[in-house]
């Protein structure tokens, strides 16, 4: 783990023994909170896995329903927190449960906890992933770097060797190509990816297929009440790298096609990635121009009554696969805590 993610495990030690959040929450003013989840799998990820941040196990994803319910705590669906949110008066306090990308693991493990739970919750659906012609390469980088025991990195016309024998190694490798794709148009970031794929063999069509639902498979969520479809765009691009026209394209096109497989239009969006350099006040009205509902980032935070009035930029907590403590599940449940630390680190 590394130096940030362990100070804030530290952090999140002192607030849950000072026993703070049950008294931020008497007292804040915070109406509820968006979780952010993608992957929930009972498998102990490998030494060398950046992208663990994204998975839970099932254990802990029903201990936290579980616990916000045994807190006070109601969990609701996307369209009854826009009712909280606009009500005159403070309403019982919620929690919304969200699954970003439609991987399979909601499928065989999510699913029937949820559904055990009588809980409700909205997964949102990339389309161009869901026809297995997407690119996931966030998780496709960590794959590579896994296996290889050396690595090429190429920027401009330079390219370097890379050891990645070690642990250590292997995490280094994946930081610097992660950021130099988090830095790079779209159109850039996939021709690299192809071509790093190509270059060691992997095939990034088949690791889509392998990894989220397909359709079919989908329409056990689009039939099931306990669930709302949103949009998540058709190819989980940063909305914000692209040119208006596109962006706006990704956004209108991918509720179109949820609405002519499931007969429903999505009335809710998750910007893909969801942080400041993502998405931003043009996305925001983007989403609002097409007619959703909300749109959730994934800026840290609680939701207030002021949210009624900007329901296209909410803030949403990550269920995170480094913080799977239960007493933590105090802490996630607690906005007021997370919108004063996105202050203080903002």
């Amino acid at each position: 783990m590394s130096a940030k993610y362990a100070a804030i495990r530290t952090m999140f030690e002192l607030i849950w023994l000072a026993r703070l959040p049950g008294l931020v929450r008497l007292l804040s003013r915070s109406r509820g909170v968006i979780f952010t989840l993608h992957r929930v799998l009972p498998d102990t990820p490998a030494d060398f896995s950046p992208n663990a941040i994204l998975q839970v196990e099932p254990s802990f994803l029903e201990y936290v329903i579980e616990r916000v319910r045994d807190l006070g705590i109601d969990i609701v669906s996307l369209d009854e927190a826009l009712v909280r949110l606009a009500a005159p008066a403070k309403p019982r306090p919620f929690v919304v449960l969200t699954f970003d990308d439609a991987y399979k693991d909601n499928l065989k493990y999510a699913l029937p906890i949820l559904q055990r739970q009588e809980a409700p919750f909205t997964l949102y659906v990339p389309t161009a992933l869901v026809d297995g012609v997407g690119e996931l390469w966030w998780q496709a980088i960590e794959d590579i770097i896994t296996r290889q025991e050396a690595i090429t990195l190429t920027s401009g016309e330079e390219t370097d060797y890379v050891d990645t024998r070690t642990t250590r190694q292997k995490q280094s490798a994946f930081d610097a190509l992660y950021w130099q794709m988090r830095q790079m148009p779209e159109v850039q970031r996939i021709v690299l990816l192809r071509k790093f794929a190509a270059d060691y063999g992997y095939d990034l069509d088949q690791q889509c297929r392998d990894l989220i639902m397909d359709w079919p498979e989908l329409r056990h969520f689009a039939g099931e009440p306990l669930c709302t479809i949103g949009a998540h765009t058709v190819h989980h691009y940063e909305l914000a790298k692209l040119p208006l026209d596109q962006a706006r394209n990704e956004m209108a096109k991918s509720a179109d096609i949820i609405q002519s497989q499931f007969g429903q239009r999505p009335a809710h969006i998750s910007y893909p990635l969801g942080g400041p350099l993502s998405a931003g006040p043009r996305e925001f009205a983007l989403a609002r121009e097409i007619g959703f509902a909300s749109g959730v980032t994934t800026r840290p935070g609680g939701l207030y009554e002021h949210h009624a009035d900007s329901p296209h930029a909410l803030p949403r907590i990550s269920l995170n696969g480094y913080f799977q403590s239960r007493r933590y599940v105090d802490v996630f449940a607690t906005g007021a805590i997370f919108s004063l630390l996105g202050k203080l680190t903002g």
